[in-house]
């Protein structure tokens, strides 16, 4: 039965619209994120998009098709188009018709399926046949252990996400790694979530929740239950050292037991602690120009038919030959794998781990946008979404601090309008996000907030130097030597300085506890999964309690405008509203209590 005071209108071509002004808006916005995308985020009404891979993820979670249709319905102002309902059931009941086990007369693997018709479909697929060994009986064809991840890519391609139930090695075993504090009652559900009393269908996915939940604990808390010699993948140094530091803060393991292996130290020891950068360096490969720090220089994700490849054993040669330190990633000792900032999973780390599927793997992340559109393949290598808090619930318990969004929209210089508007579409954007405009008011807001802990957060490193000379404030950027970076952070932690300009080198993975401010003067295009990763700088819950600030300056009437809008879509799936001011007088005007 409909309701015209419902707040959904469900579209035949999958796609949903919120009206936020529903007294419902916020229950129906908390039930789409179980099985829905956002797609756009205007003022008064939001569009969701209902996808395969939203689908499968949700019947991973254990979400049944009458469940989504349900809610789908009691939500809707009006009756849910049939063929809508006829596409969830098929796509959520897609999920686990194909299974991969073991065999254990052969020693490898099976493809496995009650439905004899759809084995023969898929084995016939000219992408899938290559990747099957012989036809083991009616309902099973054998499948080599070094192709686990590639057929589960190829058919993931195909429009089948397999079960994979071929469990794990279980590496070497970790002596007393016990933890030494108390879950938060998420980070236990989390933890269950993935490991699922070591089930040989678990032990794998991704676990999503807000910068400040405690992603870390968590990733200890699922080492300590897996209890087995541990690989943790961070995205750059000073993540790296931070993930050792809780290592030997909230477990019972010792200095000996924990490994850094970085540009700086080559350590290999019972939890090795590795960043994204080393394990990605080629000696064939030159740098981009530019701030060079994380992962600006790796390419894009391989499909499915580069992942065969690589799980081939010459062309595994090769690809060590490229990047000699994934050999890590084939040593036997390891039984767990860590991916912090699963999302940011570059090319040639899917591509070693697309060879070693039987080693348990655990990712993490505050989202799992990719702005490449390849979020399937996370799904098909690292495995399903095992656990999703929404970040207005942390909030609402104290875990993460309260945040306040704010839109200062400034306009260009009339000299520069001319020459926005003759360059190239690739110059316009730094054009529009460099205006000197921008100082004025970022100089104001730091006077405004004179008392709290700022960070001056953008993408343009010249940018970022005049701003840091305006303010008097250190500058960090990838250029930066670790030992300033290390120094300069620690100086922030503790109040010495309250004021730090910083590049994209702290996107992602630094502790900035008592950071309550962050102002936004560019990115990385329309990226949303970096909007939420430096709004999630500031949400660490404060000792006095306040709120946190993110405000972001943006040039009006401008491709800067157009990506602001973009990146701003997954925090509004998330709930937070962005209040819009015009200008620097509007800035006297904002809530800062």
């Amino acid at each position: 039965m409909t309701d015209p005071t419902n707040p959904l209108i469900v579209q035949s071509d999958l796609t949903v619209m919120l009206e936020l002004a529903s007294p419902r808006a916020d229950e129906a916005r908390a039930a789409l994120a179980r099985f829905g995308e956002l797609e756009k985020a205007p003022e008064h009404i939001h569009t969701y998009r209902i996808t395969p891979l939203s689908l499968w993820n949700a019947a991973v979670a254990g979400m049944s098709a009458g469940e989504v249709a349900s809610t789908l319905s009691g939500l809707a102002k009006y009756p849910v188009p049939p063929g809508v309902l006829t596409e969830v059931h098929d796509q959520m009941g897609r999920y686990g018709r194909l299974r991969l086990v073991r065999d254990f007369d052969s020693g490898g693997l099976a493809l496995v399926s009650h439905e004899v018709a759809l084995l023969v479909e898929v084995a016939r697929d000219k992408r899938i046949a290559p990747l099957l060994g012989e036809r083991l009986d009616g309902n099973r064809f054998a499948v080599r252990l070094g192709d686990r991840g590639a057929l589960k890519q190829a058919l993931l391609q195909l429009g089948w996400p397999v079960a994979d139930e071929a469990g794990y090695t279980e590496g070497s075993a970790l002596a007393d790694a016990e933890l030494t504090c108390e879950l938060r009652g998420y980070q236990a559900d989390a933890v269950s979530a993935w490991w699922q009393d070591g089930h040989d269908a678990a032990g794998n996915g991704v676990l999503v929740l807000p910068c400040g939940a405690g992603k870390t604990v968590i990733g200890l808390a699922a080492m300590a239950a897996a209890g087995s010699h541990t690989l943790i993948i961070a995205t750059n140094i000073t993540s790296a050292r931070q993930w050792i530091r809780e290592i030997l803060d909230k477990t019972s393991l010792t200095p000996d037991q924990v490994g850094e292996y970085s540009g700086d130290r080559k350590e290999i020891k019972p939890v090795t602690v590795a960043t994204y950068q080393v394990l990605t360096w080629s000696p064939v490969r030159k740098k981009r120009r530019g701030d060079d720090d994380l992962l600006a220089d790796v390419p894009d994700v391989p499909d499915a038919d580069e992942i065969a490849a690589a799980s081939d054993g010459a062309e595994a040669d090769v690809l060590h030959s490229l990047y000699p330190h994934l050999g890590l990633f084939d040593r036997t000792e390891w039984g767990l794998i860590v991916y912090d900032e699963v999302h940011l999973l570059p090319a040639p780390v899917f591509r070693a781990t697309a060879r070693i599927q039987a080693v348990r793997r655990l990712g993490l992340t505050a989202t799992l946008v990719r702005e490449d559109g390849k979020e399937a393949d996370v799904f098909g290598l690292i495995g399903p979404k095992r656990f999703d808090i929404p970040w207005k619930e942390l909030e609402h318990y104290g875990w993460i601090a309260p945040a306040v969004c704010t839109e200062i929209r400034v306009g260009l210089h009339d000299d520069a309008r001319m020459d926005y508007a003759m360059a190239d579409p690739q110059q316009r954007y730094r054009l529009a996000a460099s205006t000197p405009r921008k100082a004025e008011v970022v100089r104001r807001l730091c006077e405004h907030h004179r008392d709290d802990r700022v960070l001056v957060i953008g993408q343009f490193v010249d940018q970022l130097k005049h701003l840091a000379e305006a303010l008097d404030a250190p500058l960090i950027t990838g250029q930066t030597a670790q030992k300033v970076r290390d120094a300069r952070f620690d100086a922030f932690r503790t109040g010495e300085l309250r004021t730090l300009v910083v590049s994209k080198v702290a996107n992602f993975s630094i502790d900035l506890p008592e950071a309550n401010v962050a102002i936004q003067v560019s990115g990385t295009f329309g990226s949303r999964q970096e909007e939420a990763q430096r709004l999630g700088r500031i949400m660490r819950p404060k000792q006095s309690g306040g709120q946190a600030h993110f405000y972001t300056i943006v040039t009006r009437d401008t491709v800067d405008q157009q990506f602001a809008a973009n990146r701003q879509r997954f925090l509004a799936e998330q709930g937070y509203d962005y209040r819009i001011v015009d200008g620097i007088d509007g800035i006297d005007d904002t809530d800062d209590d």
